[in-house]
């Protein structure tokens, strides 16, 4: 049975090198019945352990799947007590990039760290829209405090372009990015910040949420500006919907994780 659950995890294990992938692998496929009746955290060697009937659960790469705080232990816990008859990964996105940051990011961190912090030569948050007025002045009210605040927390000042032509950033910018990131150098804060950036396409906004200065739901409005002005235009695709609602329980999941497994620090 571990190995069936294995498959539906991560069908592909190349994918546990981006935590965004290896949370959205593949489902469609037949879901194991559920072989536990309960499960709970258990302190082992000053990690918080996922047991299922007191057995000790592994990732799909035969390592203790095992947490550094009771809180983030929690998120993984509620999920797989959470299940019915049948284990959905699709419901259990935390259980997901646990798996990640542990059999993938682990090992990749500094290829990940660079993914990460590569998203500041070209961060959503700097390219404005030429018109309409509208949408240009939601964007500035969304996107100017986490801009400032970038440059004064961080001490990143970026440069803004109009439209989608590639404007380079300041070295020292971008550098500050970098420095930022390591400061989520563990395999946990890397698949977390990881995901909120892809899912964002913006690492402000992940490190905004990161350091406190928004809210992860903040933060997701912030990235969808542009998709909602054109939902008022056109009006709504059910379909599109659908997939960021998708896409927003893996960012809850990020943020999440991210903040219960640094509880400690």
């Amino acid at each position: 049975m571990t190995d069936d659950l294995n498959a539906i995890f991560f069908p592909d294990l190349a994918a546990q090198v981006d935590p965004r992938a290896a949370a959205r692998a593949s489902v469609a496929r037949v879901l194991p019945r559920r072989f536990y009746k309960e499960a709970a955290s258990q302190l082992s060697e000053g990690m918080h352990v996922l047991v299922l009937d007191g057995r000790p659960a592994r990732t799909p790469a035969k390592s203790p799947l095992a947490l550094p705080t009771a809180e983030a232990a929690a998120l993984v816990v509620r999920e797989w007590n959470a299940q019915g008859d049948e284990i959905d990964p699709a419901t259990m996105p935390a259980t997901r990039l646990v798996n990640a940051a542990i059999d993938g990011v682990r090992v990749h961190a500094e290829g990940v760290a660079a993914e990460i912090a590569g998203y500041g030569a070209s961060d959503l948050l700097c390219y404005r829209a030429a018109d309409p007025q509208r949408l240009f002045d939601r964007q500035a009210a969304a996107w100017d405090p986490v801009l400032d605040w970038a440059h004064e927390a961080l001490g990143a000042r970026f440069v803004l372009a109009e439209g989608v032509m590639f404007v380079a950033q300041p070295a020292a910018a971008t550098a500050a990015v970098e420095r930022a990131v390591q400061g989520f150098a563990d395999s946990f804060g890397l698949a977390c910040l990881s995901t909120m950036t892809s899912l964002t396409g913006s690492v402000l906004l992940a490190l905004a949420v990161a350091h406190g200065r928004l809210s992860t739901a903040e933060a997701w409005a912030a990235a969808h500006v542009d998709e909602d002005f054109q939902m008022e235009v056109w009006g709504q695709d059910e379909e599109a919907l659908e997939r960021r609602a998708r896409r927003w329980a893996e960012m809850q999941a990020a943020a999440d994780l991210l903040h219960t497994t640094r509880a400690a620090g």
